[in-house]
């Protein structure tokens, strides 16, 4: 009954029963969302993806934001969800490694423009769509993740489902074979990651969930355990899992609040020592500095364990890159992840000094770093938690700056403020459509 029970929590909360500081980090998440959304719109990746829309003639239902395009609704979920991973500067569920808003934010955009939906109709789709998916995140992790499925898609798409779901009005049974549907769809595996098809993962999640959600809606049957039948998601891909997570604690604790946002990017796994070097770059010149030792949690070699990266994109899996940045530069945003950064011969003197140690004492979002100096003397400094963890959170001001960073090359200063000031106020106003034409009218400005 895992999965009913779930139907039921998320089709009985209403917006009123949601507690307003849900309700506020819904709303900054959606701001750190469409952000990251917005700054990655005109990469290459994403006009291959509106090419293949004008081969197939799509219809014109949604935007895509950042651009003056628009495109069908599974389409525009699939874009908008693939830009706003492409700098891997999205929200961070940390406890699971999970990127929530990818995968619904979506979802509820293309919905609520299409539709006509209210500001409040949209977020409350969006808070219960990221709170379902981190449940059944909490689930799975960390067997899940360690075989290698990537966990923003293959639980997203619950959360697309979800989300959409509750938009089309969908009764019951119809939202149970919704995450039937979008349960047999879930994939996105973490052998691709540093290629353009990571960032596939949360759009194609969304676009999966979306296109559930209708076709339960036409009456389109599905398994109605899909989360806990012995071949059903949980005992398919997950050895280890506990289905009691899914629905414990509803309505009281909310996994939403566990949400994180990005100061840097790239992987989380690198938050920790890039403190840790920006905090070294501070006490030590360049010209003084002998090496670097990092001990870290087994994870970040894992994941971000690439000695020679040759693209930007390649860096940001890349801890030697990251810490060599971080100390020569202070920062590790997107400014630092270029193809030209990962050749500069400064950069690369400079991660020769780096050395990494696997220490399994290291908690994750933990790094403890020595630098030796050439006269032979040391600094030595932990992070317990670092920047944007939940711990040492980003606050609104961060938030906006790196809002305004990340829009402000592509809407304008005007519109960028205008934007983030709509989506902070989210649910006060009876449609998007000022956010549509906030993004629609400075894309043509700007030609």
């Amino acid at each position: 009954m895992v999965t009913k029970t779930l139907v039921n929590h998320c089709l009985s909360t209403s917006y009123d029963q949601i507690p307003q500081e849900v309700k506020l980090h819904g709303k900054r998440s959606l701001l750190n969302w469409m952000g990251v959304a917005i700054g990655a719109s005109t990469h290459p990746s994403i006009d291959m993806l509106l090419e293949v829309t004008k081969d197939l003639k799509t219809a014109e239902q949604a935007s895509i934001f950042g651009r003056e395009e628009k495109v069908d609704l599974l389409m525009a979920a699939l874009i908008n969800g693939t830009s706003s991973h492409i700098f891997d500067y999205d929200d961070t569920h940390l406890d699971t490694i999970h990127h929530p808003s990818g995968p619904v934010a979506p979802v509820v955009f293309a919905l609520g423009e299409h539709l006509g939906l209210s500001g409040e109709e949209i977020l409350h789709a969006f808070i219960l769509g990221c709170e379902a998916e981190l449940r059944i995140a909490n689930a799975v992790y960390p067997s899940h993740y360690q075989l290698g499925w990537h966990i923003t898609s293959t639980t997203g798409v619950f959360g697309a489902a979800i989300a959409a779901g509750i938009l089309l009005k969908l009764d019951r049974e119809q939202l149970t074979w919704a995450l039937g549907i979008a349960g047999t769809q879930s994939s996105g595996l973490r052998e691709v990651f540093g290629t353009m098809t990571k960032p596939f993962h949360p759009g194609k999640a969304a676009q999966n969930g979306l296109l559930a959600a209708l076709l339960a809606k036409k009456g389109f049957t599905s398994s109605e355990q899909i989360l806990e039948a012995k071949r059903g998601f949980a005992n398919v891909l997950a050895p280890e899992h506990d289905l009691e997570k899914v629905n414990v604690l509803w309505g009281e604790d909310w996994e939403l609040l566990k949400n994180s946002f990005k100061p840097y990017a790239c992987g989380i796994v690198l938050h920790p020592s890039i403190d840790a070097c920006i905090y070294l770059q501070s006490r030590v010149s360049p010209e003084d500095l002998q090496s670097i030792e990092l001990k870290v949690h087994p994870y970040v070699l894992e994941l971000t364990g690439k000695e020679t990266p040759q693209t930007g994109l390649e860096g940001k899996f890349s801890v030697y890159f990251t810490a060599a940045i971080a100390f020569l530069d202070g920062d590790a945003s997107e400014r630092q992840y270029t193809d030209e950064k990962v050749k500069n011969e400064k950069v690369l003197e400079m991660q020769k000094k780096i050395s990494i140690t696997i220490d399994e004492a290291i908690k994750e979002e933990e790094v403890e770093v020595t630098a030796i100096l050439k006269d032979g003397s040391e600094i030595t400094h932990k992070v317990e938690h670092a920047k944007g963890s939940i711990q040492n959170p980003m606050q609104e001001k961060e938030l906006l700056a790196k809002f305004s960073s990340l829009v402000e090359g592509n809407l304008g200063k005007s519109s960028s403020d205008s934007m983030a000031n709509f989506l902070l106020h989210l649910d006060e106003y009876p449609s998007i459509a000022k956010l549509i034409l906030m993004n629609q009218k400075n894309k043509v400005l700007s030609k």
